[in-house]
């Protein structure tokens, strides 16, 4: 394999993705070596095939606001790779959200999900609608919309789509009713389902807890844990808050929390109401952390930067992609963080992880830290034919196996010489080995 000829051609033809380039990048570079170990990957054009989605659908979604007004936005549905299971990956409904964000995380979803050890294929969808600021009436006239033509390519054995930015538990009712009136059937096709209609217990703090479980598996291997550390989180979203709660339950402190107009520093700690207080910001559908200062008053607000210039001892971005750059990266080794751990997809910039790793920080990339949230959703679809509902125990303790599974996996394939741990190369490795030997299995489709 030619990592840059490879790429040279993608870029030929797919300019501009730049999202969607570096995800590509980052992995061929990972798994290089093993790659070209195993010639019948190369007889099988394996990369070939796997950088490239199988299908894509895009969708004219035209609906009528609260004054009859006529509005058009465009939605897709990226099928990447099926070759473990049914397609499996969220839904985001944000103003950013273009082809190559949605090729990006459909593409990281196909490692993500094969890292659970779960029977699910990657994929990705969403559209530039923004539900802020929205009645739910105007929410759920594009919901039903959007579902007119998706519901034709998914199906509880085919594409089981779930939530993600923008996306929550209003969005998914309103799509799952569309979707059971269009198929006539109760089925497991979405996840991220409401309690009452087969939901899972546990999903929406899912892929924090697993964020933390995953760090506190990379805490061990130094012989520690989080007991008595400061954790700086970003985002506030339901990432963040499950993983604050986490930390809180396994002894560390959380001190931050942020937002697009700036991040929020609380030396106090973030416990107790305070958490609460996260769900109560997320609902106001504003967007801005600064708030948080109004309520707890010994809080500082620091508009238009980002969280990682605070000292702390672990760094968990759980916020969008490319939040942690080189600068941020430097400031967190100057300050003596010892442990970075993607809670959202693709965090941090190429630049930031060369940092961070020749400083010997140990990092774990969002494929690998994130995947509680999808294999909850995998355990939701697990309960969904099986017509049962789980305690919060179980699930809780099933989703913790997987995470420490997950890191045992990236270390088998990322330990270096010295000891080091390069979770970027074990995540990506372990998780592409289980995909391109079912693709060869299963011939040149």
């Amino acid at each position: 394999m030619e990592v840059e000829k490879i790429m040279t051609d993608l870029e030929r033809k797919h300019p501009g993705e730049v999202e969607y380039l570096q995800a590509v990048r980052e992995v061929l570079e990972s798994i290089e070596p093993v790659y070209n170990e195993n010639p019948q990957f190369e007889a099988a054009g394996i990369i070939n095939r796997l950088v490239e989605p199988d299908r894509i659908l895009t969708i004219k979604v035209p609906w009528v606001d609260d004054h009859g007004k006529v509005h058009v936005n465009l939605a897709y549905r990226v099928q990447f790779n099926n070759a473990i299971g049914p397609y499996k990956g969220g839904l985001r409904f944000h103003p950013s959200v273009n082809l190559s964000i949605l090729k990006f995380l459909g593409f990281e979803q196909i490692f993500k999900n094969s890292l659970t050890s779960l029977p699910m294929g990657g994929a990705k969808g969403g559209s530039d609608f923004d539900p802020k600021g929205k009645s739910n009436t105007e929410v759920m006239r594009f919901c039903q919309s959007f579902m007119l033509e998706l519901w034709r390519i998914i199906g509880p054995e085919t594409d089981v789509p779930a939530g993600d930015i923008g996306v929550g538990g209003r969005e998914i009712g309103f799509l799952y009713g569309m979707y059971k009136k269009l198929a006539r059937e109760h089925s497991g096709v979405l996840t991220g389902k409401g309690l009452n209609w087969g939901g899972s217990l546990v999903r929406p703090e899912a892929t924090g807890f697993g964020a933390v479980y995953f760090a506190h598996e990379m805490l061990k291997t130094k012989g520690t844990d989080f007991k008595g550390k400061t954790v700086c989180i970003s985002g506030f979203g339901n990432v963040a808050w499950g993983a604050a709660i986490k930390v809180n339950e396994l002894g560390g402190k959380v001190v931050t929390i942020s937002g697009p107009d700036g991040y929020v520093h609380d030396p106090d700690g973030i416990s107790g109401d305070k958490i609460n207080y996260m769900l109560e910001l997320r609902a106001s559908n504003q967007d801005i952390v600064k708030p948080y200062t109004y309520e707890f008053p010994n809080a500082q607000f620091v508009q238009g930067k980002r969280p990682w210039e605070v000292k702390c001892d672990i760094a968990l971005p759980c916020a969008t992609q490319n939040e942690l750059g080189k600068e941020d990266a430097l400031a967190l080794v100057k300050n003596g963080c010892i442990c970075v751990a993607e809670g959202a997809n693709m965090p941090t910039t190429p630049e930031g992880i060369e940092v961070l790793q020749e400083n010997k920080v140990m990092f774990a990339p969002g494929k690998a830290v994130n995947a509680g949230g999808v294999a909850t959703s995998g355990l939701e679809m697990s309960q969904n034919s099986m017509k049962l509902n789980w305690t919060a125990e179980e699930v809780d303790q099933k989703l913790h196996q997987i995470m420490i599974n997950i890191h045992s996996a990236c270390v088998k394939h990322g330990k270096e010489a010295d000891g080091y741990v390069n979770y970027v190369k074990g995540a990506n490795i372990a998780g592409f080995l289980k995909v391109a030997n079912a693709m060869l299995d299963q011939g040149v489709l």
